[in-house]
């Protein structure tokens, strides 16, 4: 049955395939077939996925293309693709045959002419201009003399040499240099890179950082300027915290990097002119004002010494000035002796004109006036407001005193009367108002006998009633009297 099986079936001579066959076949062709090729056309879906991979579309008016940058490629692409871009992409095409899809391995992408450029450069212009990046007011002022300027360029190009040759021509500073390439697919990164490193080295360290950053690059055409328009180095530009000077290309060479920059050189040799200012003109400067100065101080001088040596003459010499004085201070020295001698007879002659007043009479008359005086002070210092103020607090004590008896009593009044209430209820919820209504409480040995089996248990039991005890096992205790109940009057019959 087997080998039935196993023969072809007559008439159908064809090899059979497996899908995996098929699939590897239909590769093998695409990719012997073409091998690396180059096509045109406008990107459409771009997706990044999480691992790296770049998937996008490159279309034309009629069909689609699949294509794939793994994420190892993608680092080498000069420019990276963007939804309504013309590129020509270069690569491989390939099947996948897990889907029965063709797509194809694209490792290089270029724009398709200079048009598509420009529109792509004004669209990333109008984004980063939307986002206030190229704002007047963000741009900050260049230091006068930096101590240390960091260079962005290439190492082996003649920017750096037309830099150095500049600053040492004007004004001889220290300069770090950050090597990075100019153009193609590393550029952008490594520009980026590097003004972001500046920033971060520390003030003072081992290896200092910049009061000035230069980023300079030769002319050329608008591709070989094309890292410099790139996303990634004009928000790393916007973002330094170090002024910084744009230096790309000729003067009529306009990148990013020039709107976001604090200050844009035409020239890499023109942004070394603006970073410093030349050694010779601030020394001559400096000289002519120091001689300003000498001569202002000098002149000054002179004036004030004339001025001073003019009013010197119009003053009087200085014995003349002591002359009066002398005159005056000898004359009051001839007085003084009189003058004192007077002054004492003039008081002695009031001494005794005192004196003369001051008799034992008059002393006893100026005493007993004082005493009477002091009597009728005395008179008037009556006791009797005291008194009323004394009568007033005392009448207010008594007051107060009734209230408080008043108190006492209404509160102990208060006491009694919630007492009474309370044994009202006491006797309303006592057991012995039940035992009125003809229940008994019975007991043995002082406890509550409750069941039938206790009371079997013992000889003698008390039982007691409303009016009184009575034991089973001895005599019977005398009943308490029990006051009659009052009976309510007879109606009467009505016949």
């Amino acid at each position: 049955m087997s080998d039935l099986l196993d023969d072809p079936v007559p008439g159908q001579n064809m090899p059979e395939y497996t899908v995996s066959e098929l699939s590897g076949e239909v590769k093998r062709t695409l990719e012997g077939s073409f091998g690396r090729i180059r096509v045109r056309g406008e990107v459409g879906r771009v997706f990044k996925a999480r691992s790296g991979h770049l998937y996008y579309d490159v279309k034309d008016d009629r069909n689609v293309l699949a294509c794939t940058t793994w994420k190892g490629q993608v680092a080498g692409l000069s420019v990276v693709p963007e939804e309504g871009l013309e590129v020509v992409v270069t690569g491989r095409l390939t099947a996948f045959g897990a889907q029965s899809k063709y797509n194809m391995n694209v490792d290089e992408v270029a724009v398709a002419g200079q048009g598509a450029l420009m529109a792509l450069l004004e669209k990333r212009k109008k984004q980063l201009e939307a986002e206030g990046l190229f704002a007047p007011e963000r741009k900050r002022p260049l230091p006068y003399l930096p101590q240390i300027i960091g260079v962005v360029t290439s190492p082996s190009g003649a920017v750096i040499r037309d830099i150095l040759h500049r600053l040492r021509d004007r004004f001889p500073r220290k300069v770090l240099i950050w090597p990075v390439a100019v153009q193609g697919s590393n550029c952008a990164p490594e520009v980026a890179r590097a003004i972001e490193g500046f920033n971060k080295l520390t003030p003072g360290g081992a290896l200092p950082r910049p009061d000035l950053i230069i980023v300079a690059r030769g002319g050329g055409s608008i591709e070989d300027l094309w890292g410099f328009n790139e996303e990634i180095v004009a928000r790393a530009a916007a973002a330094s915290q170090i002024p910084l000077i744009s230096a790309v290309g000729h003067e009529t060479d306009t990148t990013l990097i020039d709107y976001v920059s604090d200050r844009r050189a035409p020239t890499p040799t023109a942004a070394a002119e603006l970073a410093v200012p030349v050694r010779m003109e601030l020394l001559a400067w400096t000289g002519e004002q120091g001689a300003r100065l000498a001569r202002a101080a000098t002149d000054t001088v002179q004036r004030r010494a004339q001025r001073l040596s003019d009013l010197s003459r119009a003053l009087p010499r200085a014995e003349t000035l002591l002359d009066t004085p002398r005159q005056r201070l000898d004359q009051v020295a001839e007085r003084l002796p009189n003058a004192l001698i007077r002054g004492v007879q003039n008081r002695r002659v009031k001494l005794l004109d005192i004196s003369a007043h001051l008799r034992p009479s008059t002393l006893r008359g100026l005493v007993e006036t004082r005493r009477d005086r002091c009597r009728n002070l005395a008179s008037r210092l009556s006791l009797r407001p005291i008194q009323r103020e004394m009568q007033a607090q005392r009448d207010a004590l008594t007051r107060l005193s009734e209230r408080l008896d008043a108190a006492q009593t209404a509160r102990i009044d208060r006491l009694r009367q919630q007492l009474d209430a309370t044994d009202r209820l006491r006797e309303t919820l006592s057991y012995k108002a039940t035992l009125e209504r003809g229940y008994a409480v019975v007991r043995a040995e002082g406890e509550v006998v409750t069941t039938k089996s206790q009371a079997a248990k013992h000889g003698t039991l008390e039982i007691e009633f409303a009016d009184g005890r009575l034991s089973t096992g001895g005599a019977t205790p005398k009943p308490t009297p029990k006051k009659p109940k009052p009976q309510p009057p007879s109606q009467g019959s009505l016949f």
